[in-house]
């Protein structure tokens, strides 16, 4: 139904700052929230960022503080500020929409290519 491309990925420097971008072909308020995950070599998939429906964010405890999940309803657009990068930080990032699932948020959309970040140190 709604395609989601990310897109912002890159080479930094340890220290520096990206913003990624999630350019969904839908209204992006249509789901309980959207998420940005991320995956490194030999890691699971694991939940970054979240904007909720009514603008509330969470973010896991490793880049509380540094990135920022934001969006802009009217380009259908959800956006990731990384700054002060890490090299731990060096994945590919995915973005979902998300539904509630058993009382818990899933990610419910097929997985696209995402957007490779690579921090260098």
């Amino acid at each position: 139904q709604v395609q989601l491309v990310e897109s912002g990925g890159g080479l930094v420097q340890a220290g520096g700052s990206l913003r990624l971008s999630c350019a969904a072909s839908g209204s992006i308020l249509s789901f309980n929230a959207m998420g940005w995950y991320r995956q490194a070599p030999g890691k699971q998939r694991e939940l970054v960022a979240t904007i909720h429906s009514g603008g509330a964010t969470n973010y896991a405890d490793s880049v509380k503080g540094r990135f920022t999940i934001s969006r802009d309803n009217a380009k259908n657009t959800v956006y990731l500020q990384m700054n002060r990068l890490k090299p731990n930080d060096a994945a590919v990032y995915y973005c979902n929409r998300m539904i509630m699932d058993r009382n818990t948020l899933k990610p419910a959309g097929s997985w696209g290519q995402g957007t490779r970040v690579t921090v260098s140190s």
